[in-house]
């Protein structure tokens, strides 16, 4: 089916047109600072020494300047769950694109990379043609000694040079040009006014013993006194420019960290922030043992507050000093209460540990039924609440949640919320699908769809929350996920959703609305999402597309 220009830019148009911003100015940049030293007056010494690597490395550093002050601005999560609160930012289109955060994080880094290996091939082109086309009559503009300098004594015996080195092997390309690197062996001319440019001072030892006959016709010649103190105007404005003061130069001013102070500061006052917000413990009321490896955690904070969708990052030292990892909120706390809790998937050594440190060994009772355990439990340190693009699933009047396996998790705090009082959001109809390949996967959230189904069918609201489960791999002995879950069983299906389908069914159903799509599971269900978002349907329904993206 086509595509729907209408879901396209919905979806896609102000990503792409922030993209083609970015790249804009990536190039103005680039191509002004190349035309400044390939054309400026005042680095023409500087470009017939140095020649085209003189343009790269000033260009690319330019380039690197602009994406090292851009890069750490997506990393400022506490910045980015702020602004993305509805008051903050009132348009839903711009609260989108700060999904976008992470991607772009990307993008910067990935720059960074490619422009770090320009600017130091051709710093190694420089110091290559510092020391071939050393020139004796500019002196302080030379790196080089003298002729036929080795170019590696450049980059090993100089702070420039050594430190542009360093910063390669240990950045791996990443750094090495954000920084001055071999900045400093660049110089430009201060006196134009009094030498411009390619103008032969006479009074100059260099040119003592030069026959004026190379500059003037014999003619000009004879006229000239001899000491050549005082040419006429004639001889300078008709052959050849003569001047009475031979070049200064002068280092470039730094200018990196113009460019990265003001968002590092940022982003240093950020994680101290963070650092003083996430420095006391929580206190942990119980931990939970689902099935299929899922372990549920409830924990209290003095003065935690967090938004259904959002996501924190734990950190336990007793498993790891510096290893920690996020978790979306499967519980918020509310005004009555102050539990929260989140779900984890045993995989991976520090989830194992984790469990041991929570948890006794695993019994066969705990594999079919939930397993409370009260004890005394180590440190734990939790460090948000940061945005997700789950958050927007209320503010839209119809949305389809989409879940694989563990994926599972921002939708029950979504679902959590609803239980509690659902009127205070513009959602009013719910489309849940949920993916597993383990029946008793279900299990996990069972008593909390059917608390939620039995509520709104007393409320006479059946149609607010649409639930479909689907069970990917059977043996033909999963059939039910419970004899007390009857409300979940008759919504229990084998096999695969047929996606084209549920998207003509709800585009039917929601007729000239917008319907809010959201993901968090496998990247074949979100590409396919993704791609049905973007088509046209003949019921003028628009799918606008969020997938889960840890910043």
């Amino acid at each position: 089916m086509a595509v729907s220009w209408r879901s396209w830019l919905a979806n896609e148009g102000v990503k792409h047109l922030c993209l083609l911003i970015w790249l804009s100015l990536n190039v103005l940049l680039f191509w002004k600072t190349f035309l400044l030293y390939n054309r400026g007056p005042e680095y023409h010494y500087l470009h017939q020494m140095l020649g085209l690597g003189l343009c790269l490395s000033r260009a690319s550093a330019s380039v690197l300047n602009l994406n090292c002050s851009l890069i750490l601005l997506p990393m400022c999560r506490t910045l980015l769950a702020y602004l993305r609160g509805s008051q903050k930012v009132p348009s839903r289109r711009t609260r989108r694109l700060l999904d976008k955060s992470r991607t772009f994080h990307i993008t910067c880094g990935v720059t960074i990379c490619i422009f770090s290996g320009v600017h130091v091939a051709a710093h190694l082109v420089n110091a290559l043609n510092f020391s071939v086309n050393y020139r004796e009559d500019f002196v302080d503009l030379n790196a080089a000694r003298y002729r036929d300098e080795d170019p590696r004594k450049l980059l090993f015996t100089t702070v420039p040079g050594l430190t542009g080195v360093c910063m390669v092997l240990v950045l791996f390309l990443m750094i090495t040009a954000s920084t001055y690197a071999i900045r400093g062996l660049l110089k430009y001319q201060t006196n134009l006014d009094t030498h411009p440019p390619g103008c032969i001072n006479l009074n100059g030892t260099h040119y003592q013993d030069v026959h004026l006959a190379e500059y003037l016709p014999e003619h000009v010649h004879e006229s000239v006194p001899g000491g050549f103190s005082e040419p006429d105007e004639l001889t300078q404005r008709t052959f050849v420019k003569i001047c009475m003061e031979e070049p200064r130069f002068q280092a470039n001013f730094p200018q990196t960290w113009l460019w990265i102070s003001g968002p590092l500061c940022l982003y240093c006052a950020e994680r101290l922030y963070r650092c003083i917000r996430s420095n006391k413990p929580v206190t942990i009321i119980s931990v939970i043992s689902h099935p299929s490896d899922v372990m549920e955690i409830r924990m209290v904070k003095e003065n935690f507050k967090a938004r259904p969708g959002q996501y924190i990052i734990l950190h336990c030292p007793s498993v790891s000093a510096l290893e920690n990892h996020p978790f979306t909120l499967t519980m918020c706390p509310t005004e009555t209460k102050a539990t929260f809790g989140v779900h984890l998937k045993i995989v991976g050594d520090w989830t194992e540990r984790f469990r041991d440190l929570l948890l006794p060994p695993s019994s066969q009772d705990s594999e079919i039924l939930p397993f409370i355990q009260s004890r005394q439990y180590p440190k734990l340190y939790i460090d948000g609440p940061f945005g997700s693009p789950f958050e927007e699933s209320l503010n839209y009047e119809v949305s389809l949640c989409v879940a694989g396996g563990i994926g599972v998790t921002p939708f029950a705090s979504i679902l959590n919320t609803l239980l509690d009082d659902w009127k205070p959001y513009k959602l009013r109809r719910l489309y849940f699908i949920w993916v597993c390949r383990d029946i008793q996967s279900f299990r996990w959230f069972a008593d909390l769809l059917c608390v939620l189904h039995n509520k709104f069918w007393q409320e006479n609201r059946p149609d607010y929350v649409n639930i479909q489960l689907y069970l990917s791999q059977t043996d033909g002995l999963q059939k039910i996920i419970g004899e007390k879950y009857p409300a979940l069983n008759s919504r229990l299906f084998i096999g695969r959703p047929r996606w084209k389908l549920l998207f003509d069914e709800i585009a039917k159903c929601n007729r000239g609305k917008t319907v809010g799509v959201f993901c968090c599971g496998p990247n074949s269900i979100s590409k396919t999402l993704h791609k049905l978002s973007n088509q046209n349907n003949s019921y003028g329904t628009r799918f606008e597309y969020n997938k889960e993206s840890f910043s």
